[in-house]
């Protein structure tokens, strides 16, 4: 589940996670545990180059990934949204640790523009690469209710 949803995407999520668009996506973004801004900076970003412009920096070794299977499925059960995706492997990770995974939705993925790209929640996920696989379990990333 989010640490935070950046204040930009709040009651947007679960139409982005929708998919609205033709070639749109929700792609995962590592972030590297040195220069890593406080959770009450971060969530102010409105786009993925406001935030890596700042003193948070994309960990590039490990690399952007697409998220599959995201859905959006209203629970009227439980009165709330849930937006859920498959199952990240970064295969035989290398590079500098990382605190946090954010991911975020891209308006057209054949040509991803961080400027246009929208950040919607940050993940704590604490990992040093070791050469190993490092698999990130996705459940129900987001609820809204």
């Amino acid at each position: 589940m989010a640490n935070v949803v950046f204040n930009q995407a709040k009651g947007m999520v679960g139409y982005y996670a929708g998919l609205p668009a033709a070639n749109d996506a929700i792609i995962a973004v590592p972030i590297e545990t040195a220069g890593i801004v406080s959770d009450a900076t971060m969530i102010d970003y409105d786009t993925l180059a406001d935030l890596l412009a700042g003193a948070s920096n994309e960990q590039t070794t490990m690399g952007r990934k697409t998220l599959g299977s995201v859905t959006s499925t209203v629970d009227d059960t439980n009165d709330r949204r849930n937006m859920d995706a498959g199952d990240i492997t970064w295969t035989a990770a290398g590079g500098n640790p990382i605190s946090a995974v954010v991911l975020c939705y891209v308006p057209d993925n054949t040509a991803p523009n961080d400027a246009t790209t929208i950040p919607l929640t940050k993940h704590d996920a604490v990992m040093t690469p070791d050469g190993n696989d490092f698999l990130l379990t996705i459940a129900d990333w987001s609820r809204a209710s």
